[in-house]
């Protein structure tokens, strides 16, 4: 009972971090039923204020998930339902990605451009299985005026559109109205275009950067003359997406191909990236779409061939979006708060003056002062070093807890001590602890200064290789049957948002489709778990399929998702 109640207020009440409170712990206990409950809460207790965070990724992971989106100052919920308003220190992290995917976009020959955030419901309608896959998530605009009725502000029923307007959950229909005027003959092709934009697809289910109603993303999207180029266009940007989650965000992924039943509505193929998260679930991080040519039928997007006969055009989309901070935040964070990738921190470096209100400070600023600019000299991952003074005027403490939950890749304290013997307080934010006990380390301000940039590619290593080994450790195979994997993963719980740890299994299978594969997902879905992708590059496998079994033609995975 002193456990629980423990672990009941603390996510309720946020302790001062490295302040005392055991006087409080002690009146709660003394009310407690009996001596060993007391000793519990207080224990409980005290374990939970040395720690940045209210709560544990152990003791609800879904809650530490929310503490860390609001206590790294990453967003917050806005006055409209499901949609977020990104804060600064979120929105920087999405700048830094945007620019190293925004890079690899522009150097593989797309040119980035912007369409209509309204689009026309015909055109939607010219695609049946696309308008199908979104429909249950459309907003619709039907009329553009208010008026004040009986003194109240309400829609004009005299404003009506002639036609209903969608708020985009993705542009194919819009973009290929533009290609059917762009494209005539084969030597207009390819067409290879992005753009960065915002869509709506109204969730009922939100969670703030994984599924929002309103979010953020780039879209791009290609026209080709034969299938052979649409393909290798597609999985070009599949492997710029692995790059960016791999290289950029030291988010290890699975690679591979959806099965039928996951493909983008409209889509020949899908292909994705899947990252695996700390609590065990997969993340869908990006996704790279052959659609053939159903779009280009849809909406007479045709060329004339170098023989003279008209041809429809091969096409492609692909897109990742702020989600990805979502799987930043659950990939590398901690009980402290969040860890971010050196590469994607908008401060790589923070420098906190300790700050008495005493005759010193005025030479501990100094000091400061010439040691940011020292490190702002220095170069790390081709670019100049971001480095921050933290002069607000509060606790120093406070401060350092701060950018803690922030997950600054390297934080120096400075005290009167430092500032007289030339020295700098570093604290790594990916080795925080030694247990309890905070790691700090004396360095000479000379020797870390030229030591920093080798540094921050370390910690970028070794997040990437803390959780390339929790996803490499954590594909199960061998499970022969779907009795096995049933039993693997074990019934759901009621929401599907704690339990024990379970990984993903990777199975073989034989590729049902049909009423075939409609088992299989009813099979999957009472468990909670989806198909993910079939890894590319694999062996042919051996065995049979988990779900028919026929022979296996491929190996699939599987896992509980967001």
């Amino acid at each position: 009972m002193g456990q629980a109640l423990a672990e009941r207020l603390i996510l309720n009440w946020q302790p001062p971090v490295g302040e005392n409170g055991e006087l409080l712990a002690t009146a709660i206990a003394k009310r407690l039923d009996s001596v060993e409950e007391g000793a519990s809460f207080r224990n409980a207790i005290r374990s939970l204020m040395q720690r940045a965070l209210s709560v544990t990724r152990e003791a609800d992971f879904p809650a530490w998930y929310q503490a860390v989106v609001d206590q790294a100052d990453l967003a917050e919920t806005s006055p409209v339902r499901g949609c977020m308003i990104i804060k600064p220190w979120g929105y920087g992290v999405w700048e830094l990605i945007q620019a190293a995917l925004d890079r690899r976009i522009r150097e593989t020959g797309h040119e980035n451009c912007y369409f209509p955030l309204f689009i026309p419901l015909s055109f939607l309608a010219q695609e049946a299985s696309h308008v199908e896959g979104f429909a249950k998530e459309m907003a619709v605009v039907t009329h553009h005026r208010l008026k004040t009725i009986d003194g109240k502000l309400t829609v004009d029923p005299d404003s009506a559109l002639e036609e209903p307007l969608v708020v985009r959950p993705t542009s194919e229909t819009i973009i290929g109205d533009a290609f059917r005027r762009w494209v005539n003959s084969w030597r207009d092709l390819p067409i290879l275009i992005n753009q960065w934009a915002n869509v709506v697809r109204w969730e009922m289910r939100t969670r703030m950067f994984l599924r929002t109603t309103e979010f953020l993303w780039q879209e791009g999207h290609t026209a080709h003359a034969t299938q052979a180029d649409a393909t290798e266009e597609t999985l070009k940007m599949l492997e710029v997406y692995r790059e960016l989650a791999e290289d950029i965000l030291a988010m290890p992924v699975a690679v591979g191909e959806k099965p039928e039943n996951e493909r983008f509505p409209g889509a020949v193929s899908t292909f994705s990236i899947e990252a695996m998260m700390q609590d065990g679930k997969a993340l869908q991080a990006g996704t790279s779409h052959y659609l053939g040519t159903n779009f280009a039928k849809a909406q007479n997007i045709r060329y004339q061939a170098a023989s003279g006969d008209l041809e429809y055009c091969h096409t492609t989309s692909w897109g990742v979006s702020t989600r990805l901070i979502g799987g930043v935040i659950m990939t590398h964070g901690d009980d402290d708060g969040l860890r971010l990738p050196p590469r994607i921190a908008p401060h790589q470096v923070v420098i906190v003056p300790m700050l008495r209100e005493k005759p010193e400070d005025a030479a501990i600023l100094t000091y400061c002062d010439d040691l940011r600019n020292e490190l702002s000299g220095m170069s790390a991952f081709g670019a100049p070093l971001r480095v921050h003074l933290d002069k607000k005027a509060i606790k120093s403490a406070n401060k350092r807890w701060d950018w803690v939950r922030r997950g600054t890749p390297i934080l120096l304290e400075i005290g009167p001590r430092d500032a007289a013997n030339g020295m700098v307080t570093m604290i790594r934010r990916d080795r925080l602890r030694d247990g309890d006990k905070i790691i700090s380390t004396a360095i000479p301000r000379s020797g870390f200064a030229t030591t920093a940039p080798d540094l921050l590619v370390d910690i970028q290593r070794a997040l990437f290789a803390e959780a390339k080994a929790r996803l490499d450790g954590n594909i199960q195979t061998g499970l022969t049957t779907w009795e096995g994997i049933a039993a693997y993963f074990g019934a759901a719980t009621e929401d599907d948002e704690t339990g024990a740890f379970k990984g993903w299994v990777r199975a073989p299978w034989a590729k049902p489709t049909g009423s075939e594969l409609e088992a299989v997902e009813a099979k999957l879905k009472a468990l909670k778990l989806s198909l993910r992708n079939t890894p590319l590059g694999q062996n042919a496998p051996t065995g049979t399929c988990v779900f028919t079994g026929r022979p296996a033609v491929e190996d699939i995975l599987i896992a509980r998702a967001y």
